[in-house]
């Protein structure tokens, strides 16, 4: 019999793969109907309690998350399985493979009434709510498996799998090396990568009584694009790291992949031009990591859990007018999308970069400022801090190395989907993720705010 303070730890995970036909998530301008299913997406979930805290992740195979989407999650686990919203984190992994869940392209208030053209905004409504349902059911799930349990925690490096994306060449411009070299003459125009990765593989696991494992929580911090931009479902190396895992621990153990601050990470090599992309290499290699890690462990029945959130007001920032004008002169000519090809697969990309960039006039009519939430879960020595939308790895960095925590996991795309939070230094050299679009529209100082409230909420959770 467990006592009254042991830790109690459930998972579960529940299929949501889309039907043929859902739009994939991940491009700009482009439309990807689902053909084939590589692996499934899941909803995966735990709920851990101790002496009267509980917490949830809810990690999501999708590429994108909306706020509506989180508060029906959140308002659903609190009435149906009496947890606090705040206790609750949900996390999209962002696999470019999957479909998003809400409308995360274009703002709320852009004229849209087309039905045809509904995957402009990033999402179909039909499969928001059929998987959002789904995420409920995991967490019920997690909530009904219960039972006693021993946490670990642990970290090893992996440096081999992920690189920062932004080469500034020998012209001064930022580019993505990767598939596509930046020129004629190949990555021998980069002048020198930009910033650095995040090599930490965190490992949070949880054993019972058996000694058998109930689940494992697995950070890694890069974007999930090997597949992409193939019309193909998978949940590309976070889900191949979770079936790696559970394919040594058995159907018992439900992992679950946390994906990190990875705004300007990628796993495309930028100076190798063989290499060749395979997910499910990456995520057999991250799981062997995990193993390394898992040996090293020592377990504790008793830990506290508790829970955290700031939510800090960030400034939009300000559309340039000679933008805004180039924007309003498309869309007064063609206010509503057409397709650009006649078998039907995009829309013209200078008018999806108009619709963002005056998506985010629209949003700054509304409020100048955006609610950008900070949460932190505590699992004894272990914090997972969530990010909404896709902060810089260097801002991930800094937080890691303030905490007060002994382990520290970075969790992006949580609650809402806001764009990239780059570094003041990339906003001044310009590129795909600081250039003013819906996905790009916070303020230069933004990251440094996020970073100084998150290891604020870290010192007060840890004490």
């Amino acid at each position: 019999m467990a006592s009254a303070a042991s830790l109690l730890a459930g998972f579960a995970q529940v299929d949501i793969t889309p039907p043929a036909g859902t739009h994939l998530a991940g491009s700009i301008d482009s439309h990807r109907p689902a053909r084939l299913v590589w692996e499934p997406l899941f909803a995966r979930a735990m709920v851990v309690e101790c002496s009267g805290g509980r917490v949830c992740v809810l990690a999501l195979d999708v590429t994108l998350l909306a706020e509506p989407c989180t508060r029906r999650i959140r308002d659903a686990a609190a009435e149906r399985f009496g947890l606090a919203p705040e206790a609750v984190m949900v996390h999209a992994t962002q696999t470019h493979s999957a479909p998003a869940l809400g409308r995360v392209m274009l703002d709320p208030d852009f004229p849209l009434e087309d039905p045809e053209f509904e995957w402009v905004t990033g999402a179909e409504t039909s499969y928001t709510e059929w998987a959002t349902e789904r995420a409920i059911e995991a967490i019920g799930l997690a909530c009904e498996g219960l039972a006693p349990a021993a946490v670990g925690a642990g970290r090893c490096v992996e440096g081999r799998l992920a690189f920062n994306r932004r080469a500034v060449l020998r012209n001064g411009l930022v580019s993505m090396p990767g598939r596509k070299w930046p020129g004629p003459l190949g990555p021998t125009e980069i002048a020198y990568i930009e910033g650095p990765i995040d090599p930490e593989v965190g490992v949070l696991c949880f054993r019972r009584p058996s000694l058998e494992l109930a689940g494992i929580v697995a950070g890694y911090a890069c974007h999930p694009v090997h597949v992409f931009p193939r019309p193909v479902v998978s949940p590309d190396w976070p889900g191949a790291l979770c079936s790696a895992l559970r394919a040594r621990h058995g159907e018992g153990c439900v992992p679950i992949a946390i994906n990190g601050a990875c705004g300007n990470i990628n796993p495309w090599p930028p100076f190798d031009p063989d290499y060749v992309e395979d997910h499910r290499a990456m995520g057999e290699t991250l799981a062997a990591d995990v193993e390394r890690a898992l040996e090293t462990l020592s377990f504790s029945d008793e830990a506290r859990v508790d829970r955290l959130v700031r939510r800090v007001a960030l400034r939009l920032r300000e559309v340039p007018a000679e933008e805004l004008a180039w924007a309003s002169d498309i869309l007064d000519r063609q206010p509503a999308p057409v397709w650009a090809d006649e078998a039907h697969t995009r829309v013209p990309t200078e008018w999806m970069v108009a619709a963002s960039i005056y998506s985010v006039e629209l949003m700054r009519r509304r409020s100048p400022v955006l609610e950008y939430e900070v949460q932190v879960l505590r699992i004894g020595d272990s914090a997972i801090v969530g990010l909404p939308g896709e902060p810089f790895v260097e801002g991930g960095l800094q937080i890691k190395l303030a905490s007060p925590a002994s382990y520290t996991h970075i969790a992006h795309c949580t609650t809402q989907y806001v764009g990239y939070i780059p570094t003041a230094g990339a906003m001044a050299r310009g590129g795909h993720e600081v250039n003013t679009r819906y996905w790009a529209k916070l303020v230069p100082e933004a990251l440094e705010i996020v970073v100084r409230e998150a290891t604020g909420a870290l010192a007060e959770l840890f004490g």
